[in-house]
């Protein structure tokens, strides 16, 4: 039998998260809810009532959440902040979340899982040749800097665990000095709150790049970093960028298939690094591709937030801020001893040891008389490391602790 224009429409729009697309309106006790007019006059398009498809409409908050999104990510640029693209859509998706509710709008899974994979070659991109032989070259002095720094940062995890500042694990991931956008990632794999995570992540990119930037300038006098240009369609290397995306989407469903924890960050990481070290890959990650990636996972992130959540991270924040800035003083001390002891000049020493911000960290290298494969190598070091000790850094703590996670 033939579907009625009604029927149609109902198949085309059905209810989303349990509940109607539109809410219902109230029918006359004689009406057949159950015909095709019922159907229409029980809320689904009523004619008269039209408006209120874009009132429930998710289009209109999508391109909402694109608005936000541009114009924090242009006004954080102009301020010289860094991870302005991942930072400006997860703050306007969470004054959107706050607004309409969350649960409203969520990111698709595959686009998500893809961005979050491009990610993962982003970093191997970080690991070339040069990187690898400065490390191999003073191995002993970097495993002890490297050690020494993951160490204190699971101290503060640890304690900030006990106190129970945030739930479960959660300020493990969160103190982490280095892999920001992996530890969010990977932390929601392993049961933690990928909302707190990234607060605490963040804060501290932000925290560490002034300071790096500042120090630079006072330290030796040199100009601070600058922001490199913000080019947003660079010129591209198009058979790269094919291979490139093509491999990010087969190591993302390496990664689902097999169900690999942190697979998203950990396959494309191994796979990008390889390739690129022997040779066979070029990866090529324009800014505008990064910029869709960043937001898919900002959004994500973002979206979840609920007055709950930002209330504990209000109140948790001055505990959080000292144990950033306290984190900062021990890296500080350790770059006061590799200067005594190895004779490393102190920018070097300084930018190398500092916990976390690599991106921002590289930019200030670059733009001062540094030893930046020293300060890179040491960098990406601590980010190898902490890649693959913190899933079981966490639950070690989480074991010490006695502690479960628990739902904010």
């Amino acid at each position: 039998m033939t579907a009625s224009p009604a029927d149609a429409y109902i198949d085309a729009y059905p209810p989303v998260s349990g509940r109607p697309l539109l809410p219902p309106v109230r029918l006359p006790a004689s009406t057949d809810r159950g015909s095709s007019i019922g159907k229409i006059c029980m809320g689904i398009m009523p004619l008269y009532d039209a408006s209120r498809f874009f009132r429930y409409a998710s289009l209109p908050r999508w391109i909402l959440l694109l608005s936000i999104s541009t114009l924090l990510v242009v006004g954080l640029e102009m301020l010289g902040l860094p991870a302005s693209l991942l930072i400006g859509p997860m703050v306007a998706a969470i004054i959107l979340a706050l607004s309409i509710g969350p649960g409203s709008l969520r990111v698709p899974r595959w686009p998500l899982l893809f961005g979050q994979a491009l990610v993962g070659f982003l970093m191997a991109r970080a690991i070339t040749v040069d990187i690898l032989k400065t490390m191999a070259t003073d191995a002993p002095l970097f495993l002890a800097m490297i050690f020494s720094v993951i160490v204190a940062a699971a101290g503060l995890g640890w304690l900030l665990t006990r106190w129970q500042v945030l739930p479960g694990t959660t300020a493990v991931w969160g103190s982490s000095p280095g892999a920001a956008s992996a530890m969010v990632i990977m932390s929601e794999a392993y049961g933690a709150d990928a909302r707190l995570v990234a607060f605490m992540q963040y804060l501290r990119v932000v925290f560490v790049a002034v300071a790096a930037s500042v120090v630079s300038r006072l330290w030796v006098a040199a100009d601070g970093g600058e922001p490199p240009a913000f080019i947003l369609f660079p010129p591209v290397d198009w058979p790269a960028l094919a291979a490139t995306v093509a491999l990010t989407c087969l190591s993302a469903y390496i990664a689902v298939r097999f169900r690999i924890q942190g697979g998203t960050i950990t396959v494309p990481l191994v796979v990008g690094s390889l390739l690129q070290g022997f040779g066979l890959l070029t990866i090529e990650l324009p800014l505008w591709l990064l910029a869709i990636s960043y937001a898919l996972i900002g959004w994500n992130i973002g979206l979840r937030f609920t007055r709950g959540i930002v209330m504990h991270a209000a109140r948790a924040l001055p505990r959080v801020t000292a144990s950033i800035l306290l984190l900062m003083s021990i890296c500080g001390c350790m770059a006061l001893a590799l200067h005594k002891f190895a004779g490393v000049d102190p920018l070097t020493a300084y930018l190398a040891t500092s916990p976390g911000g690599a991106d921002s960290v590289a930019i200030i290298a670059a733009s001062s008389d540094v030893d930046v494969p020293f300060v890179m190598a040491m960098q990406t070091g601590r980010f190898l490391l902490i890649l693959f000790t913190g899933p079981m850094l966490a639950r070690f703590i989480a074991r010490r602790s006695g502690l479960a996670e628990k739902p904010v």
